[in-house]
């Protein structure tokens, strides 16, 4: 039978009210529940990702959701790098290394800079040392991150209108790097973030790709030979699967790539599919052991795949990169 009388017990402690007992319901959790221990209030103002009353909207929180999971990784990284050791010179020579004092980042299209701006907030900004550089094609951009950077005394960041191949011959980087990040560089940039990386004797390579297109193209240009030669071509006979086989292959050829430079290779989900699907995080770390039988399995896919026009532009500092295709292989 139902009571007639109005619901009056007290909700216990942590308990939403009932709606029939009248009282208010509890407001929302409060902004620090959401922000990482120091994160400056006004940062994430200027990024917009906090509104002018210090609100978070739901595209704002999604996106400060995946620069957050994103720095966890990257923090857990840098804290781990002092007691580790600098990858070795190409030339190995190392005497005329001018690198600032203390960890270095460079962080490739860099957009409005919020991994770089919450790095250095959380990380850099309570170190004594250790410089961001922020790598971007649109001027616009980083005119306003330079401005940014000044009113929030963020002294030890600099932002580089240059591309990112560009950058790895540029003098207003240093010689080395120790932790380079590309968020979504979109297509064959993520390609550029690994060989500027390699050029800079980076210990830490951390990739999220975006828009493999490249190697697509080139699977659609034989596409009519491959399905001569091998069965395996039904995988990308249609465009739809040409586009996602070749978003698959470039990352593992990737790996590959990265283990026969010697680094240590994990891959892994960024943040949860529900909130992007551009969502494989690379992480490399360089133990200096560089894998044999990685370079050949790059070889082996890129003759399988008819990819071996690649080899002399995406794959440079491969160890017998000199070896000419074999007699019936595509170029």
């Amino acid at each position: 039978m139902t009571s007639k009388h109005p619901d009056t017990r007290r909700p216990k402690q942590g308990e939403r009210p009932s709606a029939r007992s009248g009282a208010t319901a509890p407001s929302p959790q409060p902004l620090a529940d959401e922000l990482r221990p120091g994160q400056s209030i006004e940062l994430l103002k200027e990024l917009h990702i906090l509104t002018r009353e210090g609100k978070l909207n739901q595209d704002s929180r999604r996106k400060l959701k995946q620069v957050y999971h994103l720095y966890q990784f990257i923090e857990k990284l840098l804290l781990e790098l002092p007691q580790q050791g600098r990858a070795p010179s190409t030339t190995g020579d190392t005497s005329a290394d001018t690198s600032p004092a203390g960890l270095t980042l460079a962080d490739h299209g860099a957009g409005k800079s919020y991994l770089g701006f919450i790095l250095y907030d959380l990380f850099f900004r309570q170190q004594a040392q250790g410089h961001i550089y922020g790598i971007e094609t649109r001027s616009e951009l980083v005119e306003k991150s330079q401005a940014l950077a000044s009113r929030l005394g963020f002294e030890r960041m600099s932002f580089l209108n240059l591309t990112v191949a560009e950058s790895t011959a540029s003098s207003r980087l240093p010689e080395h790097i120790d932790v380079v990040t590309a968020l979504h560089a979109c297509d064959s940039a993520t390609d550029d973030a690994i060989a500027f990386g390699l050029q800079k004797r980076a210990r830490v390579m951390v990739l999220v790709p975006c828009c493999q297109a490249e190697v697509a193209r080139v699977l659609s240009q034989h596409k009519a030979l491959s399905l001569s030669r091998t069965p395996l071509a039904e995988l990308w006979r249609h465009p739809l699967h040409t586009r996602e086989m070749g978003s698959q292959i470039t990352n593992v050829l990737r790996c590959l790539y990265l283990e026969a430079c010697g680094y240590q290779v994990t891959v892994t989900e960024l943040v949860g599919w529900e909130h992007s699907m551009k969502n494989e995080l690379i992480i490399a770390r360089y133990t200096g052991a560089r894998k044999r039988a990685s370079a050949e399995r790059l070889h082996n896919l890129l003759s399988e795949f008819g990819l071996l026009s690649l080899l002399h532009t995406r794959f440079t500092s491969l160890p017998d990169n000199a070896v000419p295709p074999l007699s019936g292989e595509l170029v």
